[in-house]
């Protein structure tokens, strides 16, 4: 009798043991490009403390929105902005009530060349430059922000001729970490190391030049069903996520 009742006990602990992997569960995520450093790390956390994956792709919000719309099978949209997200929610392909601002983004006017840029940002002005880069103001939230800050300076038409367009964040980091650009407004999440920005020279660009960059997730219709996916919306709100989010010069949104 005891035996038989050891045997049961310890089949149930082998069963506990094994439940995150039996249960676990794989969320496909659309994910700003701003945000490809913080949500790795975000996405290994989350494996590590639920049992789930997830499936990153990163690139711009506009362009996540236009593939959505044509039946991509993305779970969970971690847009770069907020209207993105309410696009999809007004077109009814995301589930009512799960929209939320996940961080606050910040713009940083960066060059890999240090002492291009200074802190103020006066280099914009001055001149000395063949070629400032942004990503696209259609598609990227970021680039919108950067036009606006040129037009905020009163710079816009006179710095036009020497603007070149990256399709999302990601591609004008690029631009000018090869050089191709000597300087442009890109995220401080992509410079930013250990609190300041490592290599190179930036000017982070003062909240009051641009609207707040708030930048939302929201449960896609195709994910509703997907456990993972809930998982992943309820993990972003938590200490660790926030750690790490805080880490990338992000703020964190107030929540009720």
């Amino acid at each position: 009798m005891l035996n038989h009742r050891f045997f049961r006990l310890a089949v149930a602990a082998w069963l506990l043991s094994l439940a995150p992997s039996i249960f676990a569960e794989t969320v496909l995520v659309a994910v700003a490009a701003n945000f490809t450093k913080p949500m790795t790390e975000i996405a290994e956390a989350f494996e590590k403390s639920t049992g789930h994956g997830a499936k990153l792709s990163f690139g711009s919000s506009g362009k996540f929105v236009a593939q959505i719309e044509n039946g991509a099978p993305f779970e969970v949209f971690m847009a770069a902005d907020q209207d993105n997200a309410l696009k999809l929610q007004s077109a009814g392909l995301a589930v009512a009530d799960t929209r939320f601002a996940y961080a606050l983004g910040k713009l940083v006017l960066w060059s890999a060349t240090p002492g291009l840029v200074d802190d103020r940002g006066e280099v914009l002005s001055k001149g000395g430059f063949k070629h400032l880069a942004l990503a696209d103001p259609k598609l990227a939230p970021y680039g919108a922000a950067a036009v606006e800050v040129l037009k905020n300076l009163g710079l816009l038409e006179k710095l036009q001729p020497s603007i070149v367009q990256g399709e999302n964040i990601s591609q004008t980091h690029q631009f000018i970490s090869t050089g191709n650009a000597e300087l442009g407004f890109v995220a401080l999440s992509q410079v930013i190391e250990n609190g300041k920005i490592a290599g190179g020279s930036g000017w982070i660009v003062p909240e009051g030049h641009y609207a707040p960059i708030r930048q939302d997730v929201i449960l896609l219709s195709k994910g509703e069903e997907n456990p993972a996916a809930s998982a992943l919306l309820q993990f972003l709100k938590g200490p660790e996520a926030s750690v790490i989010i805080l880490k990338y010069g992000y703020n964190l949104p107030s929540r009720p």
